[in-house]
């Protein structure tokens, strides 16, 4: 029996998220401490880099998809290879622009435009087009 039955996510990009986010919110708890305004603009500029540092591995393919991953893939060393494309629920890679599916309300508001309407800035429920 293994001493570790499930996929905790453990990847490259959740371990350096957290290391560089734990290096800035150490310099923000000075900065306060001190009281020293440079500080914390420095501390909060560092744990900031540290979501965009995580994003950017993920999106590399260093970091793990929605859900639970194949039990070959639970290793620290293991790639992604599903990142390119980009993951099916994943907030990060939708906001990077891949993959993910749509909405119905985003494919039927697509529909409306291709077929020739004027769109329009409000929102466009799936109840209201028929």
């Amino acid at each position: 029996m293994s001493a570790h039955q499930y996929d905790e996510g453990h990847t490259v990009a959740g371990w350096t998220g957290v290391a560089i986010a734990t290096v800035g919110t150490s310099v923000l708890g000075v900065g306060v401490c001190l009281g020293s305004g440079v500080l914390i603009a420095v501390g909060l500029v560092i744990t900031a880099g540290s979501a965009l540092v995580t994003w950017a591995l993920h999106l590399t393919g260093w970091g793990k998809p929605p859900g639970r991953r194949p039990r070959e893939q639970w290793g620290m060393r293991v790639r992604d290879t599903g990142a390119r494309q980009g993951h099916p629920g994943c907030v990060g890679c939708r906001m990077a622009g891949r993959g993910g599916p749509r909405t119905e309300v985003v494919q039927l508001r697509a529909a409306v435009t291709e077929a020739g309407a004027v769109e329009t800035s409000e929102p466009v429920s799936a109840d209201s087009v028929g």
